[in-house]
């Protein structure tokens, strides 16, 4: 699927920092296939529009509740499962990349105990019955904004994959 976003908003987006330029795309892409990531939405997108969109529901998730959010919110498969750690490698978040394959090692532990339904309480529990994801959190948090430039900086370097630039 084509994407398409104006030259003026993504210099915009640039000229408000590496934040507000990725969220440009990502709302772009992800408005593309109706907003929601979905089997059918995923197969009209590119390998690095779907990257770009896992590593948005990545950040997302593990700044708002960690790994064990992540997971438990049914993202573990779509991150750990995937070519995700990867793609990151090779956009150039070597750190990033093994924090994933760590968070992989943990999903493959714990995926059943983590993914059941639960009450709130019982939701909040399981950040002290698994405190080995502390230390990823911990360590995604001290990395996200050196990994989000890294992605701004990939998005930049490969506009075409992402987006048709209309002038």
């Amino acid at each position: 699927m084509q994407v398409k976003i104006q030259e003026t908003e993504i210099i915009q987006a640039a000229e408000q920092g590496m934040d507000a330029f990725v969220d440009v795309f990502h709302h772009h892409i992800l408005d593309a296939i109706g907003g929601e990531l979905n089997a059918q939405g995923m197969s009209q997108l590119g390998p690095d529009q779907i990257t770009l969109l896992a590593y948005m529901i990545f950040r997302e998730e593990v700044m708002d509740g960690g790994f064990i959010q992540l997971i438990h919110n049914g993202y573990g498969p779509f991150i750990f499962l995937n070519p995700f750690a990867k793609a990151m490698r090779l956009w150039g978040a070597k750190d990033f990349c093994n924090l994933i394959y760590k968070g992989r090692k943990l999903f493959e532990k714990y995926a059943d105990e983590l993914t059941h339904e639960c009450s709130d309480e019982e939701f909040m529990a399981l950040f002290e019955k698994y405190p080995e994801f502390d230390e990823l959190d911990d360590e995604f948090i001290e990395m996200e904004e050196e990994v989000t430039e890294t992605v701004a900086r990939y998005i930049d370097e490969h506009l075409e994959s992402f987006a048709e630039i209309i002038k």
